[in-house]
């Protein structure tokens, strides 16, 4: 809910103005015509909780949010709702403040004549490149239910993909730094302990012994220090991954490890064929489809085969040749299937029978990665654990023993 200061007019000539709370410029204007006036300016101020920060201020638009608000408007466009209509309903539907607000401006937008993709380009960070281009291809084609609902599709795979990849790495991530929780309070709380033991013995200590004692020395006496070095390390590496040589390293790592390799290959292309099909069927041409499944494609050596695409395209030649040229990035099927999908003028669809195949091997894939990277963590958590076993119990022994 916002409030909206205003000025209306009668056709008499009289002139109010004040202040309301309302969801929309549209329900303004409805509420002002129904007492017989006519809404001539308004500004529109947002009601922001203290919290805000904490709760939704913070908050983007959704994968899910776009993909519910696609299929809903293709089902209520399809039902005979006009599309300001079902934009303005669906806009007191989100929960979703932020796209509550883009749906509003949206719809007033809509009404003053815009189209509803020109109306989209106002708000990139919310609708993608790839969103824009299809509703502008339904529009010119008279087809903007059938791209809507082609929409959902794309970003609803496109996000179970995404969450079974995270899902993959999750059980991992969480051992991992359940591992380094554990560690560090053992060098906190658990080793101060047998120093003061080794010093009154007076055990001449082996080097991995006065290896872990460093480093909970160091610790215990610069906590903060050693915390806050941890904090700017890992900024750093973030900003450095966000550089163009970082993503550049991170795209050489995927494609090089011996576990991820052929997951990354599977990845970008079923992402690809999805993207890419989606595009031509809805009808955008053929150019300005790959230029969008590029910026889709987040690893650089992928990106590069189709914008080796796009030149093929302009040089005369199909599009499957960059692709088939390239079978270390791209599985060969993947080129055959498009130069089959292009000899017969059915490109989109048979890119929709690659991104399924591909989509059910990242499926597959996924589920076995866990059952294969789970004996890799047992073996690494033992090393660990057998370490530092051998750092702290190593001496004591030795002390028993000369005595």
């Amino acid at each position: 809910m916002s409030t909206f200061t205003y000025r209306a007019k009668k056709m008499s000539g009289e002139e109010i103005s004040g202040a309301r709370d309302v969801a929309s410029r549209a329900e303004l204007a409805s509420l002002l015509r129904a007492e017989g006036y006519i809404l001539i300016s308004y500004k529109e101020k947002v009601k922001v909780s203290p919290f805000s920060f904490m709760v939704g201020g913070i908050r983007g638009v959704s994968v899910v949010d776009k993909m519910v608000f696609a299929r809903n408007l293709a089902e209520m466009i399809g039902a005979g709702v006009s599309l300001t209509r079902g934009i303005e309903v669906l806009g007191r539907q989100t929960a979703n403040k932020k796209f509550k607000k883009v749906l509003s401006r949206m719809g007033d937008d809509i009404q003053k004549g815009k189209p509803f993709s020109d109306a989209m380009e106002a708000y990139p960070s919310v609708f993608s490149s790839l969103f824009r281009s299809m509703v502008r291809a339904g529009e010119v084609s008279g087809k903007l239910q059938e791209s809507l609902t082609l929409i959902a599709n794309q970003l609803e795979r496109d996000y179970d993909l995404r969450r079974k990849v995270r899902g993959a790495f999750m059980y991992p991530l969480i051992i991992v730094a359940v591992m380094i929780l554990i560690g560090i309070v053992m060098m906190i709380y658990v080793i101060p302990t047998l120093i003061s033991t080794f010093e009154e013995l007076a055990i001449d200590l082996p080097a991995s012994t006065k290896l872990v004692i460093g480093i909970s020395n160091f610790l215990v006496g610069h906590g903060i220090l050693a915390a806050t070095g941890a904090i700017v390390f890992f900024a750093l590496l973030g900003v450095f991954f966000r550089s163009s040589t970082g993503r550049r390293a991170l795209d050489i790592f995927f494609l090089n490890m011996p576990l991820l390799s052929g997951l990354t290959q599977k990845i970008n292309s079923a992402r690809m064929a999805r993207t890419l099909g989606s595009l031509i069927n809805s009808g955008v041409n053929i150019i300005e489809a790959l230029q969008i499944t590029g910026h889709v494609i987040q690893n650089s050596y992928f990106k590069h085969v189709i914008t080796e695409a796009q030149e093929e395209i302009q040089k005369g030649n199909p599009i499957s040749a960059a692709f088939i040229r390239n079978e270390r990035l791209y599985p060969v099927l993947v080129g055959e299937m498009m130069q089959v999908g292009e000899e017969t003028g059915k490109l989109s669809g048979m890119l929709f029978r690659v991104a399924e195949f591909y989509e059910g091997e990242v499926a597959a894939e996924t589920k076995d990665l866990s059952v294969v990277v789970e004996p890799i963590l047992m073996v690494v958590i033992g090393a660990v654990v057998g370490f530092f076993a051998f750092a702290m119990i190593t001496p004591l022994y030795s002390s028993l023993g000369s005595l």
